[in-house]
């Protein structure tokens, strides 16, 4: 893969309307749960396992075609969030370990698969900074219907936003863990700062 893979006009059109609308309507989008890097920004998170990931789908039918597009088949153990950035929204520099609240040992992911959903057309910031060893390895403008593969041990940031707008994306975290790590990953969970019911049921 090189340090990252561009898929460009990953899906019709039709999908990606139902996508964004659908992201927009779930009870579960609210201010991030995720860490302080995520500044001003909203979203939700679904961790699942393989055996999992027939529950993903029932309960998240319109993720269902990304899902089949992204996922790495040797990959076990995955972090599903929709992210939402609007003016002055950024994302610090860090790399991914989101499993980590659940296994302390695992090491970052395996690689993570960012599908651009909405994105306005004046967009000025927001764009996808990769490094390694604060080496800067690329610099990705988002563009609708562009997916991107990169390696799960990049450090990767995302400009503030200077624009009135959406910039909506899906996001995947890909794992590989042996079985030990494996065991300690929930098969199904939602992770949300809306109030609504949460958990795998």
């Amino acid at each position: 893969m090189g340090y990252y893979r561009l898929q460009p006009r990953a899906f019709s059109p039709v999908y990606l309307t139902d996508l964004a609308g659908q992201i927009l309507a779930s009870p579960y989008l609210a201010i991030n749960n995720l860490n302080r890097d995520f500044v001003a920004t909203r979203g939700f998170s679904v961790v699942f396992t393989r055996a999992g990931l027939a529950t993903v789908r029932r309960r998240f039918p319109f993720f269902g075609s990304y899902l089949d597009l992204a996922l790495v088949e040797e990959c076990n153990a995955f972090y599903l969030n929709p992210l939402l950035l609007e003016e002055n929204s950024r994302v610090d520099p860090h790399i991914d370990r989101s499993l980590r609240s659940y296994c302390k040992t695992i090491e970052p992911p395996f690689a993570v698969s960012v599908l651009y959903v909405q994105v306005p057309t004046d967009l000025e910031g927001g764009e996808l900074v990769l490094s390694r060893a604060r080496r800067p390895v690329g610099r990705i403008r988002p563009e609708i219907n562009l997916l991107v593969h990169f390696q799960g041990d990049l450090t990767h940031a995302v400009e503030r936003m200077r624009v009135c707008g959406r910039r909506l994306s899906l996001v995947c975290e890909q794992y590989q863990l042996d079985e030990e790590q494996l065991a300690q990953i929930p098969e199904f969970v939602i992770e949300s700062r809306a109030a609504v019911r949460r958990g795998g049921y």
